[in-house]
């Protein structure tokens, strides 16, 4: 990826800013012409790329910080058999 496209650069700055948007981040999602899982999954694909950093650092490392944690407390769940609830699983 040599450049952002113009929809990956209105993908950063809604992140960026989508508290600040009128009616929401989902019709801010909506009026660029994309469902919840395609923008989440265009947004995934572009955080891990130098130029989603070069052009919005801190908030592709807050969505990073974001991302790992997850996976880090699903990968704790499935390792200690504990529920999301916070109950052991009875598998």
């Amino acid at each position: 990826m040599d450049t952002l496209t113009d929809r990956e650069r209105a993908i950063l700055d809604l992140e960026q800013q989508w508290w600040a948007t009128a009616g929401g981040k989902e019709a801010a999602i909506a009026a660029m012409g994309l469902s919840p899982s395609r923008y989440y999954q265009l947004l995934s694909r572009l955080l891990p790329t130098q130029e989603a950093v070069a052009y919005a650092a801190l908030t592709v490392h807050r969505l990073q910080r974001i991302a790992r944690s997850r996976v880090e407390s699903r990968t704790n769940t499935r390792r200690f058999g504990v529920s999301s609830t916070g109950l052991l699983r009875e598998d």
